[in-house]
Parts: C-alpha cells; structure tokens; sequence
C-alpha cells in the first residue's frame, strides 16, 4: 500500500469544486459531537461560501488525501491592540474521522502560518473546547497555548451572547 497523497489549498470560494469542498467539511462538523451536533441549515449551506467571499480577511484552507476533500480550517483576520498589527483567528477547525491523526491539522495549521505571515500578522488565535483533548494535544504540538498576560490575572476565556 502506498502513503495517501495528502495536500493543501487556500480556496477560491468562487470556484465550485472549492466550494463545495468548504461547505461539505463545515457541514461534517456541524455534525459533530465537537461541532454543533446536527447538520447547516439550508440556508447557510446555501450562502455560505458567497459570505465568506464578501468577508474581508476571510480564508480557508483545505486539505485533501488522494485527491479528496478531507480537512478545513476556516480563519478571519483581526486585529490586536497591543501589537497594533493583523492577527489571525483559527475560527473552525475539521478532519473528516476516515483521517484523524494522519497529520492533516500541521499540514492546514502551516498554511494558516505562512498566510497569516504574508498579511503581517503578529500571532493566530484560536478557541478549543476544554474536554478536546485530541484537538488540544495537535494545537500544542503546533505551538498554540493558553493565552495569559501574566499567570497571576489567570488565562483568557472564551465567551459568548447569542442573539435570536
């Protein structure tokens, strides 16, 4: 048996094959127990990848294994006071369960790097759920910890407010 060729792109989300990539893999892990556990409403399968086209500093990279659609990250650029410089927000991250831990997270993760360089950006930031282990254990590998300013004030939070 041979190695699986694995590879990676930023998509177009203008061109189809891209596109469908991106949706497909979004909608996988909207499915997932780590996701929101239940499949994109129709509409947001529909709208998603003309959004994300209109959103300025959106990107996503794709990876493939033989040729297949595989893993996404979706990412948007923010901005960081104290540096005064872009930042990148790893804002969706998803492998399809067929190839988990065959290193397609580090591959997608050095192309958010290096695009993420090419913008200027001084840091990515990213949110994981705490019982995510597995996620965890690749985001450290790559570099990624928990942010803190000083360890006496303790680490950053994620939170949230939803709006209906």
């Amino acid at each position: 048996d041979a190695m699986p060729s694995v590879a990676t792109y930023v998509a177009d989300y203008e061109d189809p094959v891209h596109a469908k990539a991106v949706v497909d893999l979004l909608d996988g892990y909207a499915r997932d127990p780590y996701g929101n556990s239940g499949p994109l409403p129709d509409e947001v399968y529909a709208s998603l990848c003309p959004t994300l086209a209109k959103t300025p500093g959106a990107f996503s990279v794709v990876a493939t294994v033989d040729g297949v659609a595989a893993g996404l990250i979706n990412c948007f650029q923010g901005f960081s006071t104290f540096k005064c410089k872009p930042l990148i927000n790893v804002h969706d991250v998803f492998v399809h369960p067929d190839h988990r831990r065959a290193g397609l997270v580090q591959a997608m993760m050095a192309v958010v790097e290096d695009v993420a360089k090419e913008r200027g950006a001084c840091k990515l930031t990213l949110e994981v759920l705490s019982n995510n282990a597995p996620a965890k254990g690749s985001y450290a590998k790559f570099g990624f910890k928990n942010y803190e300013l000083d360890p006496a004030q303790g680490h950053a939070e994620f939170w949230e407010k939803t709006f209906r």
